[in-house]
């Protein structure tokens, strides 16, 4: 039941979307250019049609692929580490990406190299730390790959401040800080064709292994008693979380924020029982990041990067979320 009218919602907010914006659609010309899609409708194309076949509906596409991934990725790591303060950035993957974002634009690589350089970026910089954790044996393995990921991000972090040095401050150092503010402004459909089955790729393993993963949120031993492979398992979520949240990563640029809120809501909505909680956080997070984006290229004439939009609203769900502690998690 909760989960249908998250769906309902998620319907509401991508209508919105679709009809809001700098340049406002009447719900007319939205359902003409959906008909249109799909074969029906004939006459002069208007346009509005234009403005949301062109530009608006791969934005509005990628919002929903973004928003769910973020959300998803953020539910797995939270159920893994068993802590509801943990997001895909635990493990270094946004400063990652960046590093690798950064790089391309200060070699002048086209749209698709970056793209490709952050998407290397935040997978090699999460197989660093699992390569630290799995040298430092005999540790607590949770813990040590949480603090290889501080200390890897914070090494990728500095990095990204020397290529900010190295930029040319009149080109190279507008576009790295408006890619690491985070925007969906520039992403096309191709785009998508390449993000999306990456992320369908990482999210299969979490939805064919659910039961298992809910397990891991009692705990190692109990997990072990219960004849799941702790080590296997957990090594198959940081990669398959990773895969998703590198993937829109590369298009949308770092948007924080939504791995850590948009979780935690679905699971105060439909517990902690990752079957449900999957699905709920996804759906919730698409229908976030399409309220988001939608906002940030209305309230002004000058576009709003969608990082600053999500700290805006997440710090102070953080701080809320530490006042809380742990009486509402398990």
């Amino acid at each position: 039941m909760v989960l249908a009218g998250l769906i309902a919602a998620l319907v509401v907010a991508l209508l919105g979307a679709l009809a809001l914006g700098p340049y406002p659609l009447a719900l007319a010309d939205v359902g003409r250019a959906l008909g249109r899609l799909f074969g029906v409708g004939d006459g002069a194309v208007t346009p509005g049609e234009i403005v949301l076949m062109r530009v608006r509906l791969p934005r509005v596409a990628a919002d929903v692929l973004v928003g769910a991934a973020l959300a998803g990725a953020g539910a797995a790591y939270q159920t893994l580490f068993r802590n509801p303060l943990v997001s895909p950035d635990i493990l270094g993957v946004a400063t990652g990406a960046g590093l690798g974002a950064v790089a391309g634009i200060l070699l002048s690589l086209p749209v698709a190299g970056i793209q490709g350089l952050a998407f290397v970026g935040g997978l090699a910089t999460v197989a660093l730390v699992y390569l630290i954790a799995a040298a430092l044996r005999g540790h607590d393995r949770t813990l040590v790959l949480v603090l290889g990921g501080v200390v890897v991000g914070a090494l990728a972090g500095a990095c990204i401040s020397l290529v900010k040095i190295l930029a040319d401050p009149y080109d190279q150092l507008p576009a790295i800080t408006f890619w690491l503010l985070g925007s969906l402004a520039g992403v096309k459909l191709a785009d998508l064709a390449v993000a999306a089955p990456l992320v369908v790729a990482g999210l299969v393993p979490l939805v064919l292994y659910r039961w298992r993963i809910g397990v891991l949120s009692l705990g190692d031993d109990e997990a072990r008693s219960l004849g799941v492979d702790v080590v296997r398992l957990r090594g198959g979520v940081i990669a398959a979380a990773t895969l998703m949240t590198a993937s829109v990563v590369a298009i949308s640029g770092v948007i924080g924020w939504v791995g850590l809120m948009i979780p935690h809501i679905a699971r105060m909505l439909v517990g902690p029982n990752f079957a449900r909680l999957l699905p709920a956080a996804m759906v919730l997070g698409a229908s976030f990041m399409l309220i988001v984006d939608t906002v940030a290229r209305s309230i002004a004439r000058v576009e709003t990067p969608l990082g600053i939009l999500t700290a805006v609203l997440g710090a102070p769900f953080f701080l809320w979320l530490l006042a809380r502690g742990r009486k509402t998690w398990g």
